[in-house]
């Protein structure tokens, strides 16, 4: 089969899928919580390490208070804060740690959610000095899309630290950041979300495969191909709500604050 033939193959079965597909309808705040537990079942809040933001009205940001874990995380706790990490709506205060994410927004209007976590394999491969491999499919949507700060900076709470992670991660949706962990930007939480529970993914896979061996990359040009199928808003809106509904089931109570799911 030609690339051309390829996709337009994949076209025609995009537009069958998208008829049966369930991206779910959540707000802006409910989709916070849920890719707070989402994220938490796989292990991204083993610490009070780890932020989401996400750009809202007028210069403002919604996230998650400091000291609560992801897997507590309802609606009725989310901040809204200004440039300056004040506090303008909810109670409690903002993680300081998401000064760096502040950097990132005014470098790429185009990224509207910003996960990052420490989850323990992405974690252990940033320990190693080693990048990202896309040598799985499940890991293409991180070929020629995923950054790496190849030495911490040290504690990302000042300006400089944030200069220097926005830069690291360029133009990518995603970035390695090596003694540290990872970091997820893109338009939409659906997004962050979903590759955030990628990335984590693809690092396990990596060092199983790297523990027993060298290992085989994936040839370029269908890796891309493969990135750009895996990366399609239909898949990655049902993707976040399959996500969300394991989230559910597994979550008592559920997130939604002050009333029923």
């Amino acid at each position: 089969m030609t690339h051309e033939d390829r996709k337009s193959f994949t076209e025609d079965q995009v537009r069958r899928l998208a008829v049966g597909l369930q991206p779910g309808s959540w707000t802006e705040e409910e989709k916070i919580a849920l890719a707070c537990r989402m994220l938490a079942l796989e292990g991204h809040s083993r610490t009070l390490a780890g932020q989401i933001t996400v750009r809202s009205a007028q210069g403002t940001f919604l996230t998650t208070p400091l000291a609560v874990g992801f897997d507590e995380v309802d609606t009725g706790q989310i901040l809204r804060i200004d440039e300056s990490i004040n506090v303008i709506q909810g109670s409690g205060a903002a993680n300081p740690a998401i000064r760096f994410h502040l950097w990132i927004y005014r470098a790429r209007p185009d990224v509207n959610c910003i996960i990052h976590t420490h989850a323990p394999y992405i974690s252990a491969l940033s320990m190693t000095g080693r990048r990202l491999r896309v040598a799985h499919m499940d890991a293409t949507p991180f070929a020629d899309d995923c950054g790496f700060l190849a030495e911490w900076p040290g504690l990302p709470i000042a300006d400089s630290e944030g200069e220097i992670i926005a830069t690291a991660l360029g133009k990518n949706r995603s970035v390695l950041l090596a003694h540290h962990g990872f970091l997820c930007a893109t338009g939409s939480i659906e997004e962050s979300a979903y590759l955030s529970m990628l990335i984590e993914n693809a690092a396990q896979l990596q060092l199983m495969a790297e523990s027993t061996g060298s290992i085989a990359e994936l040839d370029p040009g269908l890796a891309r191909e493969s990135h750009d199928f895996l990366l399609r808003p239909e898949i990655v809106r049902a993707s976040f709500a399959m996500f969300g509904r394991r989230a559910l089931r597994a979550s008592l109570p559920t997130p939604w604050a002050g009333r029923a799911s």
